[in-house]
């Protein structure tokens, strides 16, 4: 388990599973619980980084398009529509807890450019200092596959190193990692403590997400590799209920733990 009482800078990544019916419309209730849930640990003093998934699956149930498409050209109309709806949600939730919410949004190339990367962590850094919470997704508009991150575990991954974070959460749609496909074994378990990200470790990943995002257990064993390198524990742990958090900066065993690199 972490130690929740050296946790000062969290970032806490959200699915679009986890936000979002299976028609792609919010989940309102699950979206205002999140929001109170994480407005009450920034009251306790711990800064934190929100990176919302969601723009595209908001779009598709905004467009009233059932399935997730292919073509770039229609994913960017598609995030541009969802962005939009995505953060009136969060600026108008957030205020009913007196929180103020800025937006970032980032590409590949922001973090690989040295100056870029320069200012993206000064944005950061002066945004918590007006105690700011930031929400980060991709800039899914304007993202091209030399550009993109592909999934927001990476970009969540990449987004906990930049501000330098204690602590980063996946909540997703699963429990964590399991020793075994649950979906075939019954007596699958989960693993509850990942020391170092082995072959073995690697070879328990299954296959991508939802139709309406992208992620999956490779993409967030991905996420844990680059967290725990750059000195960041990383919990993966189910989002339907965002009380889980509570679990988790109260020192109680949530989901799967990979223990950051010393």
């Amino acid at each position: 388990m972490v130690n929740a009482d050296k946790v000062k800078r969290v970032v806490i990544k959200v699915g679009t599973s986890t936000l979002t019916h299976e028609g792609g419309r919010l989940n309102i209730r699950r979206f205002e619980k999140l929001v109170k849930v994480i407005s009450d640990i920034r009251n306790s003093g711990i800064e934190v980084v929100l990176v919302s998934s969601g723009a595209i699956g908001v779009g598709m149930g905004k467009a009233g398009v059932s399935k997730r498409p292919e073509s770039t050209r229609e994913k960017q109309a598609l995030a541009a529509i969802g962005q939009c709806e995505l953060m009136n949600f969060y600026g108008s939730l957030f205020e009913d807890y007196s929180h103020t919410v800025a937006q970032i949004l980032l590409t590949r190339d922001v973090t690989d450019i040295p100056l870029r990367r320069e200012n993206a962590i000064n944005t950061f850094e002066t945004l918590f200092s007006l105690n700011v919470i930031p929400i980060v997704n991709e800039n899914d508009t304007i993202s091209t596959e030399q550009i993109e991150f592909g999934d927001n575990d990476t970009l969540s991954a990449i987004v906990a190193e930049l501000v330098n974070a204690d602590l980063l959460v996946l909540l997703s749609d699963i429990d964590g990692l399991y020793d075994k496909d649950p979906h075939k074994f019954d007596d699958a378990e989960i693993v509850p403590e990942v020391e170092s990200i082995t072959d073995e470790i690697r070879a328990l990943a299954g296959g991508t997400g939802t139709s309406r995002g992208t992620g999956g257990m490779v993409t967030k064993i991905h996420a844990a590799e680059i967290a725990t390198i750059a000195g960041v524990d990383m919990i993966i742990a189910n989002g339907a209920e965002p009380d889980v958090l509570y679990d988790i900066f109260d020192g109680k065993k949530v989901g799967t733990l990979f223990k950051k690199k010393n």
